[in-house]
């Protein structure tokens, strides 16, 4: 593609995005589709753009406003993250001369707003929580581009082999640090075309995600409720973790969620997991298994502020009004949830958020209602899976993850047991 028309493609994605009206994957993945005749390396470029434009929308407004031209046109143009050769030969030389002033400008001289790129509602609490030292190398690390992280499906292969079939495949993977089933690959390989994938070896999955089924910590012939599946990365891992025995109910309110749980699971070779779509946390389905199960594993629907390495629109998306309409999903959740189990029965609450009114608020106010449900300190469950270095995994008894300190998402999770 002539480097003009590039920019000029480029220019309309970043404008599809900043409107907001869908999830930026969502308009990247449909843009693309509607562009067969872009190579690799085209793709690569405008995508990331986008991304880039996402992550620091503050600071390339700030630097765009000096610029002449449609403002989305200067937004990629500063957040270009292809060849800087290809980008020149797209530009006017007044375009090339504004870009060459605003790169030499000196960021760190600017607001701190302009450096963190994060909207004050996110930031301040963060800050207040992490203190600076913590809060600016949280920014630095979700400036950065996620790695992508891959569960070892134990029923059907070891880690080890799983990491020489990519390496055959010339894919490097290094084994996770805290995951006993987890690899970290750098880039984007095309998973989908390895025979490993296809024969449901490995799964997508980020670290933390993992460690969250693993701290749920479910046992051959047990009845297991994960009651937010989702497309239900952790189902598989909880059924991997039962060894394909007992009873895994995957429950979720959206249909389509679950339809794209169908072809994992065939993949995993796992006939021990129920899909059921429920309506809401109070349904006739979870009534008639009250008091029933072992364990139950609530990710509950939150902001998804841990994830923003690889959503950094969420922090454009979400607002403190959707946080707290949230907090009540969560509540009433994790009370429904809290009645499936039987005496002696373990519940798990987490999130991918990194918000304590999501994590710790919640789990403060579900303690004092339910007194029957008695806090389990997770570093112990840790050590005793043997997890590497448990006791920097955990704050105050629960599990806490960030992105510049573990390398994964931002994850919280608590566990009770029932009495």
């Amino acid at each position: 593609m002539h480097p003009k028309a590039l920019l000029e493609a480029c220019t309309e994605l970043v404008s599809a995005v900043l409107k907001f009206d869908a999830p930026a994957d969502n308009v990247v993945s449909f843009f693309l589709r509607q562009r067969r005749e872009l190579g690799p390396r085209e793709r690569h470029t405008l995508a990331e753009t986008a991304y880039a434009v996402l992550r620091r929308r503050l600071l390339y407004q700030h630097l765009a406003q000096t610029g002449s031209g449609p403002m989305d046109r200067r937004l990629a143009i500063v957040g270009w993250m292809g060849d800087a050769a290809f980008l020149r030969a797209a530009l006017e030389a007044h375009e090339q001369k504004w870009l060459a002033q605003v790169q030499a400008v000196d960021r760190s001289t600017l607001a701190p707003k302009l450096r963190h790129n994060l909207p004050d509602w996110i930031a301040q609490p963060l800050q207040a929580q992490l203190g600076d030292a913590g809060f600016w190398a949280l920014v630095a690390s979700l400036d950065a581009v996620a790695p992508l992280d891959l569960r070892v499906n134990l029923m059907k292969t070891k880690r080890e082999a799983a990491q020489l079939a990519l390496a055959a495949a010339g894919i490097e993977a290094a084994v996770t640090p805290y995951s006993p089933w987890g690899l970290r690959v750098q880039g984007r390989p095309a998973l989908q075309k390895l025979p490993l994938f296809a024969r449901g070896e490995v799964e997508v999955q980020d670290e933390g995600s993992q460690l969250l089924a693993l701290l749920t910590d479910a046992k051959r012939g047990e009845m297991v409720v994960d009651f937010c599946a989702g497309a239900g990365g952790k189902t598989l891992a909880l059924g991997a973790s039962m060894r394909n025995t007992g009873r895994l109910y995957a429950f979720d309110v959206a249909g389509h969620r679950l339809e794209a749980l169908k072809p994992r699971l065939a993949r995993s070779g796992l006939s021990n997991v129920y899909p059921v779509q429920i309506t809401h946390e109070r349904d006739e389905r979870i009534k008639r298994l009250a008091g029933k199960i072992d364990r139950v594993l609530v990710d509950a629907p939150c902001s998804g502020l841990g994830t923003l390495r690889r959503n950094p629109d969420l922090k454009w998306r979400q607002s403190p009004k959707a946080v707290q309409e949230l907090n009540l999903k969560q509540t009433a959740i994790l009370t429904g949830a809290a009645r499936l189990l039987k005496p002696g029965g373990r519940l798990v609450y987490a999130t991918c958020s990194l918000l304590a009114s999501e994590n710790e608020s919640v789990c403060a106010a579900f303690g004092e209602a339910h007194p029957a449900f008695a806090p389990v300190p997770v570093d112990g469950i840790l050590t005793d899976l043997k997890v590497a270095d448990a006791a920097s995994l955990v704050v105050a008894g629960n599990l806490r993850l960030w992105p510049h300190l573990h390398a994964t998402d931002g994850f919280f999770a608590a566990v009770w047991q029932k009495s």
